[in-house]
């Protein structure tokens, strides 16, 4: 199977809902359409910031749905599938399996500390109970564990389903490490920064894209790093990453950010609905206001 799909950026695309928690099929649509048409490899869907966490199971399968079929197979779809136990994680990714999903993302199981061999079994089972390709999803800052060098690197020995990881550690040196450890036997084995602002040093390293939400506001940024880098073109590469400090600092405006995300993207001009599903609520004006300042900081037009 070659894994030459998986390599770019593939933005985590937020679910556009309406007022009350819904799916708004309309706005989502023009969002999926708008990631593709400004030049995505692929896209995430039901990551982080696709409220997949605050959602019921029937929202899951219809987004999921959705998605698929308004992508239509212009680009890659991951579909993140993670839930706390394995035998329902494995049953979204055989959902996802029979849709049409490229690949499907898991973060490791969260609420219970697990001991190492437990993660590994999960995630073993899951990469053994699946046909589409597996990536890890490590983000312990949410998930309170992070999977672990050992296991991820035991994983990629054991399980030639699991084809990558994406890696959201805010420290470079652990996304080096996967490297170093994986890539002399699985060359391979895919590496998706998941931290915007650490795209450009996990391709330096070996890595192969990133899921950065910024795409979804400013593609031309997290876009353009990618394909300056691609194409040898250092300088821009780094005047770009310049600009991505700049837009970084979104994700420091409210927890989560699933409401920043959807601000941002209407404020560089989709009109889009920017609710967000309970317990997340809505941006107060004052930090609409510092998206704006944020995305005019970086050179780009906030309306």
């Amino acid at each position: 199977m070659s894994l030459n799909k998986f390599r770019g950026i593939f933005p985590p695309v937020p679910t556009i809902v309406n007022s009350a928690g819904k799916l708004d099929r309309d706005g989502m649509g023009k969002l999926i359409d708008r990631v593709i048409n400004s030049g995505a490899n692929g896209m995430l869907i039901l990551g982080s910031g696709g409220e997949f966490c605050h959602m019921d199971h029937e929202m899951r399968l219809e987004v999921a749905e959705f998605a698929m079929s308004h992508v239509a197979g212009r680009v890659p779809v991951m579909l993140g599938i993670a839930a706390p136990g394995t035998d329902e994680t494995i049953q979204y990714g055989l959902h996802a399996q029979k849709i049409g999903a490229a690949a499907v993302l898991v973060v490791n199981p969260y609420y219970a500390q697990l001991s190492s061999e437990y993660i590994y079994h999960h995630y073993r089972n899951i990469g053994e109970s699946l046909a589409v390709p597996v990536l890890l999803y490590n983000f312990p800052a949410l998930t309170g564990q992070d999977i672990g060098l050992d296991v991820i690197t035991r994983l990629a020995k054991d399980v030639p389903n699991i084809i990558g990881i994406k890696d959201t550690i805010d420290n470079i040196s652990h996304t080096r490490e996967i490297i170093n450890r994986i890539h002399p036997f699985r060359p391979e084995f895919i590496i998706f920064s998941g931290y915007d602002e650490y795209l450009l040093d996990t391709l330096i390293l070996g890595g192969h894209g990133g899921i950065p939400a910024t795409f979804n506001i400013a593609p031309e940024v997290t876009g353009g790093i990618y394909n300056a880098f691609v194409n040898k073109e250092y300088e821009k590469a780094f005047e770009l990453q310049r600009t991505l400090a700049k837009l970084s600092s979104l994700y420091a405006i409210e927890s989560p950010f699933f409401g920043v995300v959807k601000e941002g993207i209407k404020a560089s001009g989709l009109d889009i609905s920017t609710n967000v599903i309970a317990p997340v609520r809505q941006l107060s004006a004052d930090k609409i206001s510092q998206v704006k300042r944020i995305l005019q900081s970086a050179g780009i037009d906030a309306q």
